[in-house]
């Protein structure tokens, strides 16, 4: 089995970054840098997490074989220890130095180099390579020369050190121990909110009403956005209507104005075609190509975010009418589930297994005990990692929990139990501080929307996180076993990773004062997510969050309520036409894009929603530091 686990773990985790890929991503329309460079990035970080695992037992197998066949110990130890055979996972020696030197050093290309590249690349409004290429260097020029103007200052800090020799490896230690500080500052802010939130969401989610409500709260917001996103496509289609008119098939800019045409929707294009071929009237001003420039940049985000608004009405409208049946389905005395809409069977699951009784044990009667059950296991590995934060830098007494179960399974020589306890630990870990990332949300800049309606700078801005936050977070988990000597400040055998990193003790200011008293700021984090004070800040500042006891917030659940309910009669009358007329369509479950409503924004609730989106600037940075705030 020599390198097999390595081989099937390399092969699963390339699966899982694609399948989530394809379903954020859109593999058909995007561009094919912009797919690789994401997919490279998490990909390479799933690896991390998914092989330290084999690193620990790996090195673990290898400093005990080493002490068995020493000498002059080797015949006492041979009485103590067992029999010193290969776990399964057995990565042979000088496979994994190399593994993680290409892996690191690759991610921090992508995360520091190539992507904030490609982001201003795939987000230019230039109609050639060379084009999209100048904007992006112009667009980056201050972001890489901030790097450079710190790189060279720190260059003149070390010559100047007395105490310091500057030497490549050293140079290479300061900084990674530098990115890793970076991300190791954002790190604790997105645990700590993972560590509350993902619990506390299991056990609310137990609730039909509460999810319902909070579905209606969802839907009157989405309904605001959906509209502001339909007005800007509208405003941005008469701009391209007029482009259209003014220059001509002969004109040089002509083939600018066609792939500026390529970007709009089919139902536009064919709109705007009859409206020139009617219109006889004089051409108007000719635009300038840095202004079709301009303008295909705005057509771009223009129909990506009415895409998106759409795709996200039709997944709330299908929530809320689910969990309006399950409410309703509570109180049936047949205990069959009712759907408000019918359900052709479409599988032989859902025809012969999932049937209506067995749905309706599940969402009436167990689901809710097993979400409870799910979010007390997590509370108590939340609690875990809360003290293990707090107590990792006590070597006497060992105070962290995970050091404990790790070196009680090293005593036993049990490697599968050491990589079983390794991996539920850091991927309970990297669950955390991931969900955060794929929730979290700068207004139209950052966010990202399944059903393949994620942009190019959203994806590739996820990978760039996940480059950064990942390294840290793999040695503050070596650092909770007591496997990263410069923390733990024990004599231990080193990992591969660990020994890759370089040792930090060469910045002692870092290695014992930040990285050991920093990550107890978790506490403070997790109480903060538990009392939702971030989420109460918002609100003040105008940017409504849901918290139950907000009379403004059941404003906007009613207004959500009425919207569905609206939706819901649209959609009855559809399929009540459809029937009556022999009509063939979509059934089923695919009925919210029947539901889409676009003159019901008139209430005092969406007015003053509307109000408070004027400087989208100011909006983006009062909304950064609110989110800091609130993890």
């Amino acid at each position: 089995m020599s390198g097999a686990a390595l081989a099937v773990v390399v092969v699963v985790v390339f699966l899982l970054a694609l399948y989530l890929l394809q379903r954020y991503g859109d593999l058909r329309k995007q561009q094919r840098v912009v797919l690789l460079g994401t997919l490279l990035s998490w990909y390479l970080c799933f690896l991390i997490v998914f092989i330290l695992p084999l690193d620990v037992s790996t090195i673990w197998f290898g400093f005990v074989y080493l002490t068995v066949n020493s000498s002059p110990l080797s015949d006492n130890l041979q009485a103590v220890v067992p029999k010193c055979e290969e776990p399964w996972s057995y990565i042979p020696d000088g496979i994994l130095p190399v593994f993680w030197r290409v892996v690191y050093w690759t991610s921090q290309f992508l995360t520091w180099m190539l992507l904030p590249f490609m982001q201003s690349y795939a987000r230019a409004g230039a109609f050639s390579r060379m084009g999209k290429m100048k904007t992006a260097l112009i667009e980056n020029a201050i972001y890489y020369g901030t790097y450079l103007l710190i790189f060279i200052s720190l260059l003149i800090y070390l010559a100047a050190h007395p105490k310091w020799t500057l030497t490549w490896t050293q140079l290479q230690t300061i900084g990674i121990t530098a990115a890793n500080t970076w991300g190791l500052f954002l790190l604790v802010l997105l645990l700590g909110y993972g560590l509350v939130e993902i619990p506390r969401s299991y056990w609310l989610s137990s609730s039909p009403d509460y999810l319902l409500a909070k579905t209606y709260f969802k839907a009157a917001k989405i309904a605001v956005e959906k509209a502001e996103a339909e007005e800007n496509l509208v405003d941005v289609m008469e701009e391209v209507a007029g482009v259209h008119e003014s220059i001509r098939h002969n004109h040089s800019l002509r083939k600018c104005v066609d792939t500026i045409l390529t970007k709009c929707p089919v139902e536009y294009q064919e709109e705007i075609g009859r409206n020139v071929e009617n219109s006889g009237g004089e051409p108007s001003v000719i635009p300038t190509k840095k202004s079709l420039i301009n303008l295909h940049k705005k057509v771009i985000s223009a129909v990506q975010r009415h895409g998106q608004t759409r795709v996200q009405w039709s997944i709330l409208s299908d929530q809320a009418f689910h969990l309006e049946d399950v409410t309703k389905s509570r109180s049936s005395p047949t205990r069959q589930f009712t759907h408000s809409f019918l359900v052709t069977p479409s599988s032989w699951i859902r025809r012969f297994i999932y049937t209506s009784t067995v749905e309706w044990y599940w969402e009436c009667v167990f689901r809710q005990g097993f979400c409870r059950f799910v979010a007390v296991l997590l509370c108590l590995l939340s609690a875990a990692v809360v003290w293990s934060e707090c107590t990792f830098f006590s070597t006497h007494p060992v105070l962290s929990l995970f050091a404990v179960f790790i070196q009680a399974a090293e005593k036993h020589y049990n490697y599968i139990w050491i990589e079983m306890a390794c991996f539920a630990s850091i991927l309970f870990m990297c669950v955390c501080v991931y969900s955060t990332v794929f929730s979290i949300r700068f207004f139209n800049y950052y966010y990202l929307v399944p059903h393949h309606q994620t942009d190019a700078y959203s994806l590739q801005f996820s990978g760039m996180l996940f480059c950064r936050l990942t390294p840290p977070l793999c040695l503050n988990f070596l650092g909770l076993i007591h496997m990263d000597s410069a923390i733990s400040h024990q004599d231990r055998i080193q990992t591969s990773y660990t020994s890759i990193m370089g040792s930090m003790r060469l910045l002692s200011f870092i290695s014992d004062g930040f990285y050991i008293y920093y990550p107890m700021l978790v506490l403070l984090l997790c109480l903060a997510t538990f009392y939702k004070l971030g989420s109460r800040c918002l609100n003040l500042l105008g940017f409504h969050q849901y918290v139950s006891d907000d009379d403004l917030i059941s404003d906007l659940v009613d207004e959500g309520r009425e919207l569905i309910r609206r939706g819901q009669m649209i959609l009855s009358s559809y399929l009540a036409w459809r029937e009556r007329y022999g009509v063939q369509g979509a059934s089923g479950r695919s009925r919210a894009s029947y539901t889409e409503l676009k003159d019901n924004q008139n209430s005092p609730v969406t007015e003053t929603k509307r109000s408070g989106t004027s400087d989208r600037q100011i909006q983006f940075l009062i909304v950064f530091l609110s989110l800091i705030a609130a993890t």
